[in-house]
């Protein structure tokens, strides 16, 4: 039997009178408080609360928990995003007493191992960088572009140089473009070629003295290393450009490439996808940035430095960009990532991306035959198939061949992108599933080109909601759940 009460609000549960535990009565005078802080900030009246023994509170979260995949649970081949299991020991390092109640306000002498490890952070992604600088501010990714780029706007302000341009391939992360707006930026789209690399020609024929950046993916969105990065990066130097790399991929190249080496000025990392950290849930993250000795000027401060033995928090630094995020970085998804790359060392580390290509050219192997990689028959870590045989022999899509693969188990992989290939369906295995899951997923989208094309248009049939209209759920969204 369905458990229905799972699928009510914790505000339909609640019942008057009923609570989880009891709180102190208040012992501080009102005068007291009323002198104690600003005027109209008390409440006047309880907050509607909703009022639920412990027992129905443990049990709806944890019935509403078990609705959704989870790395956890399920195999995620969600591409481009490297949605990989990491070890739960970086979760409980990061949650040790000297780790978790430090707080960002401490004068620098009484948190000098958080600096240390912060410092050594920072030497650390300079090193798998080949960028000498770092800076552990930005909170997600794209907020690292972002930093990037205002970083490269302030060099150029300073160099008394007006740059509007801002090119990005065209299947280049959405973030780009956006970030690239919000920086002041003009964005120009390179074309790509039908091996779906950069298009020199198109690169030339767009590059002039208004070009402030060029922001690449290597390896890039369809999981293809650019052979000609070198090339590229010369020619954006040629007319006074810096070159910024999206690390979203850098899982496929740790210790084996490093983008300073290959030309890149400056270029973000994102934690939860190269090293351990939460991903997903719209929770807490970091991007930081790394960027060449001619840039290090302009990063956000404060930058964590080391002198006579001593670790502090530098703030003098007149040519910075200022502060761009609290304190100086969300240290709690940093620690796990730290955690990460002392346990793995230099050798595991590039042992880590080994195993993510390993695995990724294992399964493009187990499924070309059924599902089509356009551009290439080899990848880094993930590849991009295409649908469209399927959609016009029998009758399906790439988004209904991800809605069946909930029905066998398997989290969705990345559906209509990039946008450079027609009903796109992209897969990254991590380097953390075995050789058995990735057999499994290979035969399940066998086994679903095998069946019914309308039972395959009408999926998922094990979920709690099967295909809600999209559209109308972001217009009109319906706030209460139904009992089913």
């Amino acid at each position: 039997m369905r458990n229905t009460r799972s699928t009510q609000l914790i505000f339909e549960l609640s019942r008057p009178g009923r609570r989880g535990g009891h709180m102190p009565s208040l012992d501080v005078p009102e005068a007291a408080l009323e002198a104690l802080l600003p005027a109209g900030s008390l409440a006047k009246a309880a907050l509607p609360l909703p009022e639920v023994p412990e027992p129905e509170i443990v049990r709806h979260f944890t019935n509403l928990s078990t609705l959704n995949m989870s790395v956890d649970t399920h195999y995620y081949p969600l591409g481009s995003c490297t949605m990989k299991y990491n070890a739960k020991r970086n979760e409980r390092l990061a949650s040790l007493p000297g780790m978790l109640d430090v707080h960002p306000l401490q004068p620098d002498e009484t948190i000098q191992g958080m600096l240390q490890m912060m410092y050594e952070m920072q030497q650390a992604l300079a090193e798998i960088s080949g960028l000498p600088a770092t800076c552990l501010q930005p909170a997600a990714g794209a907020h690292g572009e972002l930093t990037a780029l205002m970083v490269a706007a302030a060099y150029f302000r300073d160099l008394g140089e007006k740059r509007t341009k801002v090119l990005t391939p065209d299947s280049s992360h959405g973030t780009n473009p956006a970030s690239a707006t919000m920086a002041g930026f003009k964005t120009v789209t390179i074309k790509s070629t039908a091996q779906g690399l950069v298009d020199l020609e198109d690169l030339k024929s767009k590059l002039d003295e208004e070009v402030a950046v060029l922001m690449i993916t290597n390896p890039n969105t369809l999981g293809l290393f650019e052979p000609n990065i070198a090339e590229v990066a010369d020619l954006v130097h040629q007319v006074g450009g810096l070159v910024y790399l999206d690390g979203a991929n850098m899982n496929a190249i740790l210790g084996v490439a490093r983008p300073g080496d290959f030309g890149a000025d400056m270029m973000h990392f994102n934690p939860h996808k190269t090293f351990s950290g939460p991903h997903g849930g719209g929770g807490p993250g970091a991007g930081p940035i790394c960027v060449t000795d001619k840039l290090e000027p302009f990063l956000p401060s404060p930058a964590v430095v080391k002198q006579d033995g001593v670790y502090r928090l530098d703030y003098e630094r007149p040519r910075s960009i200022g502060r761009v995020r609290s304190f100086f970085g969300n240290t709690g998804v940093l620690v796990r990532a730290y955690c990460y790359i002392r346990t793995h060392g230099g050798a595991g580390l590039r042992q880590v991306a080994e195993n993510a290509v390993l695995n990724a050219n294992y399964l493009l192997s187990q499924l070309a035959d059924v599902l089509p990689v356009p551009q290439g028959n080899r990848c880094m870590h993930e590849f991009v198939g295409s649908a469209s045989k399927w959609k016009a022999e029998l009758g399906f899509t790439a988004m209904d061949l991800a809605k069946r693969l909930l029905d066998y188990g398997f989290h969705a992989p990345t559906v209509y992108f990039p946008l450079t290939v027609r009903e796109s369906i992209m897969v990254e295995p991590t380097e953390t599933e075995s050789k058995e899951t990735l057999d499994a997923f290979a035969a399940a989208v066998k086994a679903i080109l095998a069946e019914d094309p309308e039972l395959v248009h009408s999926a998922p049939h094990s979920t709690p909601i099967s295909r809600p209209d999209e559209v109308r759920a972001a217009r009109q969204p319906v706030t209460s759940c139904p009992v089913l």
